[in-house]
């Protein structure tokens, strides 16, 4: 166990582990996944438990893995593992017969818990039955049900006002939760719904929206068979989204050309072992990325405006053969202003912004030109900086070029991470509602919604911070080790009168906590949920706008554990009372009643039970995705959108940091302590460095160090990492998260969406001071 020192939200050690480093891979999967993702299936959960969930993950009729948003297959599915690496170690967690009781909580105090590192805390089991953290306490206690409820509900109802009271969700959340969770907190009077949404894809949402007159990708997975190129833009599946992988390597199967550009060179870029090959089981590997582009951190944009200009300098050379002028005329505004934009940069100067040679963006150039069947992919590497939403309307400005959206092998793909965080906003899930949206509550309920917007997560924090709100429910997810500036965010929780987590396992955000504090067990998407003496269905909806039904398998490892939205009906029912006007009851005993009332509030889900009945479910309405276009401000046109380069200037002791995760990690779960595919073993607290950076600044290879931020004059720390020499472009790190989550700034946020600049924080790199632990 590593020993801490007592920081704000607890999160620095004093001591490092046993650090051993291999040489990083170019290839990912490979029998080296199956193997580490049986391991850990068969170490928590056993084989027959372990074996009977993972042949149902992601099977038709079987339940949805719980990791990131990747689409299942339409058609066909494999029948031995329609799932990988990542998806088995989520499941790992959730199906573990190691159980959180009275006892435990009774022999580990909280401020023993937060003495551990964040693996050793996840590892601990699942939570058996509701815990009660009173105010002046120093551990959880059981609780019953009925007073977690009362206790919450009276700290709701003594509110001086409904805003002084937040709901958070997380990614994990179906629709049917979602969607009564949603209409609970607006019945009770608040539009203060953060979701993590807001620190991951909103910088999408809003570019998107804009722009396509949708906040979704266009594209389907059917697409990525049949297109001719695939373009990835700060995202690492071979860690992130390993199932796409298979896509890729169909997509190159079938004559596509695939370009990559990040600052890291990412073995699942490179390189692709697909163990349910008769090759892949070979070892032989399917080469992924044709051109390799290694950007400078926030290079992107520079990036997309010299491939633009290259490809404009062709079309003047051969006019009419580049661009798809029919496209560009009938759907969009703007053009001609575009293109007078592009003429004032020079190709040498956007190179030298991009960090990328000339002749590398001109091959990229060339292999786009004269191709329209083009498929753009994009991650947090383009969503988390200040510029991130006019990067992503740069996206836009290529596809159109090109007249890459609409048709069929063509579009946007962002790729979401949590596997039903974007079915979490289509139920309404959001801080900044639209009118017709609460115009069509209030008519099928007969209550009137709260009109004012409320607070998302960065405004939460700032709220808690000045006192402006009392409470905080969590549905799911571990707010703390997500968000940013994490000693502010600690230091804002501990103000609360009330926590509420709603979780299936134990995690940091229940261990910075306000002056009282209740944990809430749930059930997991591999549990069977039983109600009335049926098993339940909920839905999910995945990265490319598919519902879909998940159905649990396993039986639950305690009779004390409650479905998200039973909780989310019985806490209504107790908070809300007579008052309310809707039927909790109706919905708690039913899912299929929940659906029927999505059904009558949100548009795209008309015949709810029946279509989602069927294998595979069903796909929203996507105009974009027909080529249809409806913006708010340019009616069925898709405009231009002209934006400047972003202007870094750095100290000669500054560097751009990047928060990645590590191969052995989902958002904040730590699976493991080892990121074989970067070649770092048995520990996190790392920081890569390019060479030439590590000589000049004094330091050496393994060397321990303080991280610093400075922003707002604010000092910010992140004590004892260890430098690792890596292939990144000068001026340029990356670390784990949430290890360094504390040096991301509460008020660096991207412009227009308030999402935290996580991908680039600017840091200085001192000598390791140990700290006084007495």
């Amino acid at each position: 166990m590593s020993k801490k020192i007592n920081a704000p939200a607890e999160e620095n050690p004093e001591e490092l582990l046993d650090l051993k480093l291999t040489k990083p891979k170019t290839w990912a999967a490979g029998i080296p996944a199956v193997t580490e993702a049986l391991v850990d299936v068969l170490k928590e959960a056993g084989p027959v438990r372990g074996m009977e969930a993972l042949f149902h993950m992601n099977q038709k009729g079987g339940f949805d893995c719980s990791s990131c948003a990747w689409p299942d297959p339409d058609d066909d599915r494999s029948p031995i593992a329609e799932y990988c690496e990542n998806g088995a170690k989520a499941l790992a967690e959730e199906a573990t017969t190691k159980k959180l009781t009275g006892e435990f909580f009774a022999q580990n105090s909280v401020a023993d818990l937060a003495k551990l590192n964040d693996y050793e805390i996840g590892k601990k089991g699942r939570i058996a039955q509701p815990v009660y953290l009173p105010k002046g306490g120093t551990h959880y206690t059981p609780i019953g049900w009925d007073l977690a409820f009362k206790i919450i509900a009276d700290h709701l109802n003594e509110l001086a006002s409904p805003n002084e009271a937040t709901f958070y969700t997380s990614g994990r959340t179906s629709n049917e939760a979602s969607f009564t969770y949603q209409l609970f907190v607006r019945e009770f009077g608040t539009n203060n719904m953060p979701d993590c949404s807001n620190m991951c894809h909103e910088s999408t949402g809003v570019a998107l929206a804009e722009s396509i007159g949708i906040g979704k990708g266009t594209v389907t997975l059917n697409d990525f068979y049949d297109t001719d190129v695939i373009i990835i833009m700060g995202q690492n599946p071979g860690t992130n989204h390993p199932r796409m992988l298979t896509a890729l390597q169909k997509a190159k199967d079938n004559g596509s050309k695939i370009i990559a550009i990040n600052p890291l060179f990412e073995a699942g870029l490179m390189g692709f072992k697909n163990p349910q090959t008769v090759k892949g089981l070979m070892g032989i590997t399917t080469q992924l990325a044709d051109l390799y582009l290694q950007v400078k951190i926030n290079g992107d944009m520079a990036l997309l405006k010299a491939i633009e200009k290259l490809l404009y300098t062709a079309e003047l050379e051969n006019p009419g053969t580049v661009f798809d002028h029919q496209h560009i005329k009938n759907n969009t505004v703007g053009y001609t202003e575009f293109l007078r934009h592009l003429d004032k940069y020079k190709i040498d100067d956007l190179a030298v912004a991009a960090g990328v040679p000339v002749r590398q963006i001109q091959e990229a150039a060339d292999m786009l030109k004269n191709k329209s069947r083009i498929i753009v992919c994009w991650a947090m590497g383009v969503t988390q900086h200040v510029n991130g939403v006019a990067t992503i309307k740069e996206i836009v400005n290529l596809a159109m070029l090109n007249g890459s959206i609409g048709k069929p092998g063509a579009g946007l793909c962002p790729v979401r991470g949590h596997s039903n965080v974007q079915g979490n906003r289509t139920m309404l899930i959001y801080d900044k509602p639209f009118e017709k949206q609460l115009d069509k509550l209030k008519e099928v309920y007969g209550f009137e919604p709260p009109r004012e917007h409320g607070y998302d997560v960065v405004e939460t924090i700032n709220a808690m911070n000045e006192g402006k709100l009392k409470v905080f429910f969590a549905m799911g997810g571990n707010f703390l080790s997500a968000t940013p500036d994490t000693a502010y965010t600690a230091e804002g929780l501990r103000k609360m009168k009330l926590t509420v987590n709603v979780s299936t396992k134990l995690n940091r955000g229940h261990l910075v906590h306000g002056e009282e504090s209740i944990i809430l067990p749930t059930l997991a998407r591999s549990d069977k949920d039983v109600v009335g003496g049926e098993v339940q269905f909920i839905t999910c909806e995945n990265s490319m706008g598919v519902i879909q039904s998940s159905k649990g398998v396993l039986s639950p490892i305690s009779d004390n554990l409650m479905s998200e939205n039973q909780i989310v009906c019985e806490l209504a029912k107790v908070t809300l009372g007579s008052k309310s006007v809707v039927n909790w009851d109706r919905f708690a005993k039913s899912y299929d009643a929940v659906r029927d009332d999505i059904e009558k509030v949100i548009p795209g889900f008309d015949d709810y039970n029946k279509r989602v009945r069927k294998p595979g479910g069903f796909y929203l309405p996507n105009a974009a995705r027909e080529g249809k276009f409806e913006t708010k401000e340019f009616g069925n046109k898709v405009p231009f959108t002209i934006s400047e380069l972003p202007d870094h200037k750095l100290a000669d002791d500054q560097y751009m940091m990047c928060t990645i995760r590590s191969h052995d990690q989902f958002n904040t779960t730590i699976y493991g302590l080892n990121d074989r595919y970067r070649g770092i073993h048995n520990e996190r607290r790392i920081i890569f460095m390019n060479r030439n950076d590590i000589q000049k600044a004094g330091f050496k290879e393994g060397e321990k160090v303080d991280l610093f931020n400075y922003h707002g004059d604010k000092e910010r720390v992140a004590r004892l990492f260890v430098i690792i020499p890596y292939n990144i472009p000068e001026g340029n790190t990356a670390t784990y998260y949430p290890e360094t989550n504390v040096l991301v700034p509460i008020d660096s946020v991207a412009e227009k969406s308030n999402t935290p600049t996580s991908k680039l924080v600017i840091i200085k790199i001192k000598k390791y001071v140990p700290q006084n632990l007495n």
